[in-house]
């Protein structure tokens, strides 16, 4: 081989290694696996006084993203969300990482979450369930500048029991 074609062969791998790196972060991302760090005790009341959530990456390669927010929305209001910071997590393995909950209406926040946690728990319904969006964004920015998120929505009900659940692929 001459010298040129090995400069060329060594050029495309620095060119291609960082795009395979992103292109699977955005892919072990999607593939997640996220929970509540105390098994069947979270409420939404919890994770508004701040929390730990476990992650867990079932993928043979490492996942990182740059920024996990929950965002909630009740009759289309935003209620607050639950941030955690940048985390890479290693293949076959779970991470627990502490994440904070930010609202411009803290108290309606609080009145709404305990509600919903005593309706989840087997209480009476006082308020329309079908009305509590949970927004799940993932933020994996391609080559670390291009901005790339996944959002994902569900009910608050179905949130609640994802963050109970008691077994992740990892555990």
């Amino acid at each position: 081989m001459n010298k040129h074609s090995i400069i060329t062969i060594i050029a495309i791998i620095v060119i291609v290694i960082p795009f395979a790196h992103s292109g699977l972060s955005i892919v072990g991302t999607q593939q997640l696996e996220y929970r509540w760090d105390s098994p069947g005790e979270f409420t939404f009341f919890t994770m508004l006084n701040q929390g730990e959530m476990e992650f867990c990456n079932a993928m043979p390669f490492w996942a990182s993203f740059q920024k996990f927010e929950i965002a909630s929305f009740y009759q289309s209001e935003q209620l607050g969300s639950f941030t955690v910071q940048p985390l890479t997590i290693n293949p076959y393995s779970s991470v627990v990482q502490e994440g904070i909950f930010s609202s411009e209406e803290i108290t309606e926040a609080q009145h709404i979450f305990m509600t919903f946690d005593f309706m989840f728990n087997g209480g009476n319904i006082r308020l329309d369930p079908n009305q509590f969006i949970i927004l799940i964004t993932t933020h994996t920015p391609i080559l670390g500048i291009i901005p790339y998120s996944s959002t994902t929505q569900i009910s608050g009900f179905e949130f609640d029991k994802m963050m109970n659940a008691e077994d992740l692929l990892c555990g």
